[in-house]
Order: structure tokens, then sequence, then C-alpha cells
């Protein structure tokens, strides 16, 4: 039996009356990018802060390769940490800081230079080895803290929202360096985020988080494209929810009234449903077209507004229970069909759509 490199058993931290996280459980193989994803105050970092040794749980174990860290104090975890502020050594050059946690550790004069040199190679900063922190754009500083933190080889890397103080541009560009180095060093990689984006982008799996639990875990396209719950449905991408009525299931597709008296059959149920109750179809705004289809269901909207986003564009509708629905075709295909703010129908196929209940 394949013992769990990082185990993470029944993780239970209450502040008092307030639980914060509420029995985590989570296995996460060597070398994988794991993401916390979730809002604010979803247990996320939290949970990374017990695995840090930052805070004790109330309950539950962390167990690196079968051995619990829980006693071990979190400057002898061998963990590595990145956190949003870079807390480089303002007074010490990029090499100085990345050679710190070597000092500290006794290493030899040779190894240090060694070792340092290698960091710097790794995240391109070779020619900015003397240069002090504040001579540095916030994206260097995050890869002096990134290349500090892997100077000597932790088998984990913790990252608690590292790139959230940098604008968009700078952003994708140091997730492109995050995704090239744990390519080249291999190391297991857990991330904390609230931005779905910089989650899908990134990570192997992504662990949603809401109100302290797990709410599912799989890759970017198990929860974007076959999502657990219709909050897994809400936050990971755009969606549009309108009420519906089930009237049956056959054979693992149901049949639903929607509020205009339409009927569409071949949605996916989320759930089981008695027949006349109420429930929420979810379908995602690239899931309409402009255009009818053999296997297409329609809907009658209204157009009120028209932006655009470069290969795709953003259509508001409104559909006839006041209701605006978010719809996003390509460029392209708007512009061969020359579409304009009016009354018109809009298609989409039931097997891309769930049903969750109201």
């Amino acid at each position: 039996m394949t013992h769990p490199f990082l185990s993470i058993r029944n993780l239970r931290k209450a502040f008092g009356a307030i639980v914060a996280v509420h029995d985590v459980t989570l296995d996460i193989p060597r070398g994988e990018f794991l993401t916390f994803l979730g809002p604010s105050g979803s247990g996320k970092s939290t949970t990374l802060y017990a695995i840090a040794g930052f805070q004790d749980p109330s309950s539950g174990d962390v167990l690196l390769e079968e051995k619990s860290l829980l006693a071990v104090p979190s400057h002898k975890r061998n963990i590595g940490m990145v956190f949003q502020r870079y807390t480089l050594f303002p007074h010490l050059t990029v090499a100085e800081n990345v050679a710190f946690p070597l000092r500290v550790r006794r290493r030899s004069d040779a190894e240090v230079k060694k070792k340092v040199a290698d960091m710097l190679a790794l995240v391109r900063l070779e020619s900015f080895a003397g240069r002090l922190p504040g001579a540095l754009s916030g994206g260097q500083q995050q890869r002096v803290a990134l290349a500090r933190a892997l100077a000597y080889d932790p088998p984990i890397l913790l990252m608690d929202e590292p790139l959230s103080a940098l604008d968009k541009k700078l952003r994708e560009e140091i997730q492109g360096e995050i995704r090239r180095i744990h390519r080249e060093t291999g190391v297991t990689i857990l991330y904390v985020t609230h931005d779905q984006e910089e989650a899908l982008h990134l990570s192997d799996r992504i662990a949603l988080f809401k109100d302290g639990r797990i709410e599912q875990t799989g890759t970017g396209e198990d929860l974007y494209l076959r999502p657990a719950t219709d909050f897994v449905a809400g936050f990971i991408g755009n969606s549009n929810f309108l009420a519906a009525e089930h009237l049956d299931t056959i054979n693992g597709t149901a049949t639903i009234r929607m509020t205009d008296g339409s009927v569409i059959s071949g949605v996916r149920p989320n759930g089981t449903f008695g027949k006349g109750q109420k429930t929420r179809l979810m379908i995602r705004p690239e899931a309409f077209s402009m255009e009818r289809s053999p296997a297409s269901a329609e809907l009658n909207v209204e157009i009120v507004d028209i932006a655009f986003y470069g290969e795709r564009r953003r259509i508001v509708a409104r559909i006839a229970a006041g209701q605006e629905v978010d719809i996003r075709p390509t460029s392209a295909a708007m512009q061969s069909q020359g579409v304009s703010p009016c009354s018109r129908q809009v298609f989409f196929d039931p097997a891309t759509a769930f049903l969750f209940p109201a």
C-alpha cells in the first residue's frame, strides 16, 4: 500500500466559539501542486498555517511521510514559506537574503555560494545578487522570496496569497515562473489564493473551501465541468442560475419547465428531485450560441448590451422573468451574424447545463 506524502487528518481549528476549520481531511502526493481556493474566511489560510506550525489545531493531525508534525516546532519542520508580503531583510543584499536560511543551518561557505548561485539562476535574477531589496520591483522581490524559501531544499513549499499585491500583468508573469520552477524542482507546493483564474492556471488539483470545509477537490476541469454543488459551479468560472421546475428524471437526465413555460429535456441533475420541485438551472456564459443546432434548447431573451472582450464578446440579455443573463460567444461568431440589441432567441446544449436545488 502506498502512503500519501502529506496527510491532513480531521483537522479542526476553533477560535473560541468560532470554528474556522471543520474536520478537513486531505492526502497530497509528493510533487503535487495543490491550491487551497475559496473566499475570505473560508479556512484555507488557517489550514495552511496549521501545516506550517504557526497555529496549533484544536484537533486532528498533520502527517509528513506518516509521521505527525504536531509536536515539531515550526522552525524545525523544514517547510518553505512564501507570504503575500515579501518579508525580505531590507539591509541584506539579494544574495544574502537567499543565503540566510543556509547560514542559519550552518552550511559550509562553498555550499552556500553554490546554492545561492543555483537559486538565483532558477528565478532568473543572477545579475541582481548585489542589490538591496528596495532597488527591486515587487515581482523581483517575490522571486527572491521564492528563491530563499527553496534554498535549503524543503520537501514542501507553502505559499499564502503570494501574488495578490502585484498588478495583473506582473501576476501572470510570476505565475508562469512558479509553474516553471515547480516543473524544474518537483517540490510539493500548497498554494493559497482566492483568485480562481490563478488556481486554474497553476494547480494540479484544487481544494475549494467554503465555511471551513472542503466543498470539492479535483482538477480545474473537474471543478469547472463537473461541479459537485451550486457553490462550486458559482465560484469556479462564470455562471448563470435560472429558476426552473423539475418535471421528471429518466436515465440520469432531467426534464424541466422554465419560468416562461418552455420545457427542456436532457439536463444533468445534481441530486434527486421530486416532480414539481423548484430548482436552479446553471448554464455557463460560453455554452450559449447565437445559432440553433440539432441538440440545442432555446431561450427567449432581450439583448440589452454588448461589450467587446477581445476574442469574445459579452452580451447582457434579459429573460421574461426580468433576470439578466451573461452570454459570451466568440467575437467571430457575432461578427458573422451581425448581432445587435434586440429581442431574439439564444441556444445552448442541455447536456452542458446542470440542475441544482433551489
